[in-house]
């Protein structure tokens, strides 16, 4: 009886390490789904070379955002908690907008983790949540990756202090929303569909002062 209850308090203190160590490892990943929050916000791409899950060299601006409509998320390949569900939304929404995505619309996954997460790694990740093209998964190295998080306004310096943060914007007008916490797909798709939405209503605007032109 008595090795009982020391076998039954020794685990009961394993577990308490173990989960006070994830605690440490993921501060700040434990925001609900209810603390979603959205901003409206202004980035810059930097001018650097990084690499996709097919160990292609890519320039962000000009390769993958270009005139298209983004949106992107910040993940890195060990975590446990938070990139797995921020992976899962984008792949809902890439399921949703189906053949959207590729041609209007592209998606982002960029490693804060690039010491660790390589094009394999990454192409490896990427087979659980993704379902078609469109959808790029970028690194690189360590000094490229930090200063497009600094211009993205995404740069923690800490993994374990990483939060949920999916970015929505158009090439075009360079209007961008920041979306913190778990976003609903449905939301992010709303916000795509209003980016959509604006680009055909400048576009008629546009054809409209062209045929009125003497």
């Amino acid at each position: 009886m008595n090795r009982f209850l020391l076998t039954l308090g020794l685990l009961a203190v394993a577990i308490t390490q173990a989960q006070a160590h994830s605690a440490g490892e993921h501060a700040g990943h434990d925001m609900p789904a209810a603390a979603a929050s959205a901003q409206e916000t202004s980035v810059r791409f930097a001018n650097v070379a990084l690499t996709d899950q097919d160990g292609q060299e890519v320039h962000l601006e000009r390769d993958l955002v270009s005139d298209r409509i983004v949106v992107m998320s910040f993940i890195y390949t060990s975590c446990t908690t938070v990139c797995p569900v921020v992976s899962s939304i984008l792949g809902k929404v890439q399921k949703q907008l189906g053949e959207r995505v590729g041609r209007e619309v592209q998606l982002v996954s960029l490693s804060i983790d690039p010491q660790r997460d390589d094009a394999r790694r990454l192409n490896d990740y990427a087979r659980t949540f993704q379902n078609g093209p469109g959808w790029s998964w970028l690194t690189g190295t360590p000094s490229a990756v930090t200063e497009t998080l600094k211009g993205l306004g995404s740069f923690s310096g800490d993994l374990g202090s990483h939060a949920p943060l999916i970015l929505v914007g158009d090439g075009n007008s360079r209007h961008w929303t920041r979306y913190y916490g778990f976003t609903d797909p449905a939301v992010l798709i709303r916000e795509v569909d209003r980016l959509g939405a604006q680009r055909h209503a400048h576009a008629g605007h546009s054809l409209v002062a062209r045929e009125q032109q003497p």
